[in-house]
């Protein structure tokens, strides 16, 4: 232990370190960084701390796929990772979680969190929605209309119903809008069209 408190291990087995990540989350009751080598190491410490504590919040932030100035685009799923994770600290998480990211991502810049807390649309069932609105946020949020959605960043209109696949692993979000209210939010599978989760609250972020 140095005279910080600041704790050095070298040489954990790989799994093993996983547990001392926890101890540590346990230890000082706050979130816990972990810079992992890269996203093989970040991969398999996600995996490891789901297998010791899956109730544990873990967030993942990749780093890009591609070199800045690159002819090509970032893959559409780590951007929306970033985001979906950059949303989530601007909001608020609780007291104890770990934050996974690697060396390459630590060193990436990302954009202030005034930007990112007036990147995100937020609404509840039973609230009135500006569908003008909404579409500008969207579209100036990135979000590509097209017939159905299948991937993030998409967004479909049929009437009062407005699909939208926001970034993360939760899958679009179906808005049910009677008149200018929000009659109902859900869930669904992109491919089968079926409901996975009845939403009260819905948060929007870039893809």
């Amino acid at each position: 232990m140095t005279s910080s408190g600041h704790i050095t291990v070298g040489g954990a087995p790989e799994g093993f370190d996983a547990r001392l990540v926890l101890d540590e989350v346990a230890g000082s009751r706050h979130a816990v960084l972990h810079v992992a080598r890269d996203d093989k190491r970040s991969a398999a410490m996600q995996a490891a701390l789901a297998f010791f504590k899956p109730d544990i919040p873990v967030l993942v932030f990749p780093s890009w796929d591609c070199l800045p100035y690159d002819r090509v685009s970032p893959n559409p799923e780590i951007s929306a990772t970033r985001m979906a994770t950059l949303a989530a600290l601007v909001r608020g998480m609780p007291d104890q979680f770990v934050l996974l990211t690697t060396v390459n991502a630590a060193t990436q810049r990302v954009p202030a969190q005034t930007v990112l807390r007036e990147a995100v649309f937020s609404t509840k069932v039973g609230r009135h929605v500006d569908e003008s609105a909404l579409h500008a946020f969207l579209v100036r949020m990135g979000f590509v209309q097209s017939p159905t959605v299948m991937e993030p960043g998409d967004y479909a209109v049929r009437g009062g119903i407005i699909d939208i696949f926001p970034p993360g692993d939760g899958g679009p979000v179906r808005l049910d809008l009677f008149g200018d209210v929000l009659d109902g939010a859900r869930r669904f599978d992109p491919s089968t069209q079926r409901t996975t989760e009845k939403l009260d609250v819905v948060e929007l972020v870039p893809p």
